[in-house]
């Protein structure tokens, strides 16, 4: 049941403010390693001062980063890279982490989308846009949960800790900047669109690059070369069956998913003039790792399972495919199993909305999720928006549904710092 305190910093939330945000951020157009990315950190700064938070922003030491051996990998270009924390200033009991990335993908082909995918369009409750679900929508819960807290005039007891990090979405450098900077906190929720539902764990993914040797020839005289298409034709076979055995009896919280731990070919490129044989093939493609999987247990069997598939044919047994590991590289993370802070979202999440209590679930992709537990920090997973819109033109976001995280955020803040 909600406390009077809870009661009254829910009747502080306001839908028209949530949708003014959200339309508000999904306009800066912060894709991962662009200078909108630096600029949504800086405007999200502005609105935490003036929510009263003491605010720690900073220019991330990027050489430093890369440097260290925990560094969990990145994809896209970038010069710079800011960290923001805001917290509350109560002193006197547990800290929370409320934690939400700024950086969103390119929006693609702009042909597929309805309009300027960084112009929010709203049709009824929903807001469209690129980022609007992934994630602009668990920003603004966060804000308007803080929001209707300090509206309310209350006092906590302990600390909120807002964790606002950038390029998520090639690693998690933001997030890995943060905790090497010294933010810490007892729990962690991050708002990640998940439709209301509860993620307690995280697969992870490892980005892969497959250099497959070939000897080239004229076109005319074919024979006379090796197509490296066709040398990888079966290494194409041996990853899928890889992929098969390591989908065999998966964990249970990852058990509702057809392929918990996909792997996937994203890219192939192959030669360079059309009347020649190609002497190189690349493939580049995301390997899942199992929940509990060392990384490096799963890179070393994938490259076993290419060697040995090189072993197996006569022009690879000579000439063996190279594989390296660029871009990002997520490990699998979990929340302990037991740990009270799932059962606290669900609770605050039925007594804030109604309904019935949300499950717990396991995700297929990677997130930040794996580098707060890391740490020692029980994390999970809570926000508003559908994973399956996200990256896509059909991108977007009800309000009825951030308003909803926020209304949850508040019990849970409140339940897990206390209010003097």
């Amino acid at each position: 049941m909600l406390s009077r305190e809870e009661a009254r910093a829910l009747a502080e939330i306001d839908e028209a403010a949530v949708a003014r945000t959200l339309r508000e951020l999904i306009a800066i157009p912060s894709v991962t390693g662009t200078p909108a990315e630096s600029e949504l950190q800086h405007h999200l700064a502005r609105r935490l001062e003036l929510l009263g938070l003491d605010v720690d922003l900073w220019s991330m030491d990027l050489d430093a980063l890369r440097a260290d051996p925990g560094f969990p990998g990145s994809e896209a270009p970038r010069d710079e890279a800011w960290g923001l924390v805001g917290t509350t200033g109560g002193d006197d009991g547990p800290t929370l982490i409320l934690q939400g990335h700024v950086d969103v993908v390119p929006p693609g082909d702009l042909a597929t989308w309805d309009g300027d995918p960084f112009v929010p369009r709203v049709t009824g409750d929903l807001v469209h846009g690129r980022g609007a679900c992934d994630m602009k929508a668990g920003l603004t819960a966060h804000l308007a949960a803080l929001a209707a807290i300090r509206a309310a005039g209350l006092r906590l007891r302990g600390q909120v800790a807002v964790h606002f990090v950038v390029g998520e979405e090639d690693g998690g450098i933001g997030a890995f900047g943060t905790l090497r900077r010294g933010h810490r906190g007892d729990a962690c929720v991050i708002a990640e669109p998940t439709a209301g539902r509860v993620i307690t764990a995280n697969a992870g993914a490892l980005t892969f690059r497959i250099a497959v040797p070939g000897r080239s020839a004229h076109g005319s005289s074919r024979e006379q070369g090796v197509s490296a298409i066709d040398a990888y034709l079966p290494l194409h076979r041996a990853l899928a069956r890889l992929e098969t055995e390591r989908n065999r009896d998966p964990a249970p919280l990852m058990a509702e998913h057809p392929i918990p731990y996909g792997l996937s070919v994203g890219t192939l490129r192959a030669g360079d003039w059309a009347s020649s044989v190609p002497d190189l093939l690349v493939a580049e493609g995301r390997l899942g790792v199992r929940l509990g999987e060392e990384p490096a247990d799963a890179r070393a069997e994938f490259e076993r399972c290419v060697a040995e598939a090189c072993a197996a044919d006569p022009w690879l047994r000579e000439h063996p495919a190279e594989v390296t590991w660029p871009g990002g590289q997520f490990a699998s993370g979990s929340l302990p199993e037991g740990h009270p802070l799932a059962d606290l979202v669900r609770g605050a999440r039925t007594d804030a909305v109604g309904g019935a209590e949300p499950g717990i679930h396991g995700a297929t992709y990677g997130s930040d999720l794996r580098l707060y537990a890391a740490e020692g920090i029980p994390t999970l997973q809570y926000g508003p928006g559908d994973i399956h819109v996200a990256h896509s033109a059909r991108e977007h976001v009800s309000v009825t549904e951030v308003a909803d995280a926020a209304r949850t955020l508040v019990p849970v803040i409140l339940r897990s710092v206390g209010t003097r």
